[in-house]
């Protein structure tokens, strides 16, 4: 059994640790989003978010893995997870690169200067390609884990299955209930669904739990990321997936994708084994979810990661 599978079973479901401190970050518009740091402060530093509609704290599985060896910060964007929800109109894709780029500033500010090296995922993982390929990115180093974006040079046929894909999470976003009478009801509904399948045991309640918060009332749970929210980033989430220009990329990234021809239940990858500008790779086996899948093959991925002159970033 490994390590990630034990501690789900131990505890029967994942307990997030409190963070070793927790500090306000403060955006242009005013909002605020909350900083957490966790693991050995006088490791590497890495900075790591979410997909749209789930938590810093839902990737829990990978990042307990780093946390004896690296200085980890964890965020959520606005709207997200710990952070208050604010208005609808600013919850936008071209919001989230400012954030980013004001996120990284006030992590420095907080716990000092450092070579930060970020870790992203679907939706996050977008963002700071955006950010990195319009601007000087505020990273040392880029690790995308299945990044929502399909850039000049990929496959025409998996850039029209993407944008179907997206137009359906549309619909789907909106659908979506946002408060449910307990948090074991929704792990039960997240149970049947199939993007859901291959995750490591207990990582549903996890997911659950990590992404409501207590309503009001005191007797329910309610989205923390509400489904209009999820909607109104997934209706933008193509035409900026298409907009990245990986040769104008201003740090090294490292790309790693789901596997390709594995049957998508929730989002399919966009292969870039032929872009040249990116240090691409994929797991066999897995989904967009492949960090709360196969959460050590990712560390591993990871820790490949390499300067521009080839030099590992990461001591393996």
């Amino acid at each position: 059994m490994s390590e990630a599978e034990d501690e789900a079973t131990k505890n029967d479901r994942w307990t997030v640790p409190e963070p070793l401190t927790t500090r306000e970050a403060h955006m242009e518009d005013g909002a605020s989003i909350l900083l957490r740091r966790h693991g050995n402060p006088d490791g590497i530093r890495i900075v790591l978010s979410h997909a749209n509609g789930f938590a810093a704290d839902t990737y829990y599985p990978f990042w307990s893995l780093l946390m004896n060896r690296f200085d980890i910060v964890v965020f959520d964007f606005r709207n997200h997870g710990w952070n208050d929800v604010g208005p609808l109109d600013s919850h936008s894709i071209p919001t989230f690169v400012r954030d980013i780029t004001q996120v990284a500033r006030e992590i420095e500010s907080y716990f000092g200067p450092k070579p930060v090296i970020g870790v992203f995922h679907s939706m996050s993982a977008q963002v700071a390609m955006i950010e990195a390929s319009t601007r000087e990115s505020s990273f040392e180093g880029l690790v995308l884990f299945d990044p929502f974006v399909c850039p000049q040079g990929c496959d025409p046929i998996q850039k029209e299955r993407l944008m179907k894909t997206m137009q359906s999470m549309v619909n789907a976003a909106r659908r979506r209930r946002a408060s449910f009478e307990s948090r074991e009801f929704l792990a039960d509904r997240l149970r049947k669904a199939p993007a859901f399948d291959r995750l490591r045991p207990g990582v549903v309640e996890l997911i659950a739990q990590t992404t409501t918060r207590l309503a009001d009332d005191n007797a329910s749970y309610i989205l923390r990321c509400l489904p209009e929210y999820e909607a109104r980033i997934a209706e933008q989430g193509y035409r900026f997936a298409s907009s990245v220009n990986v040769d104008a990329l201003s740090c090294p990234v490292k790309v790693i994708g789901s596997d390709p021809v594995m049957p998508h239940s929730y989002m399919p990858t966009v292969a870039m084994n032929e872009i040249l500008a990116l240090d691409y790779d994929f797991l066999p086996d897995t989904t967009h979810f492949l960090q709360l899948e196969e959460p050590e093959a990712c560390v591993l991925a990871m820790l490949s990661l390499k300067r521009r002159d080839g030099v590992a970033t990461f001591a393996v």
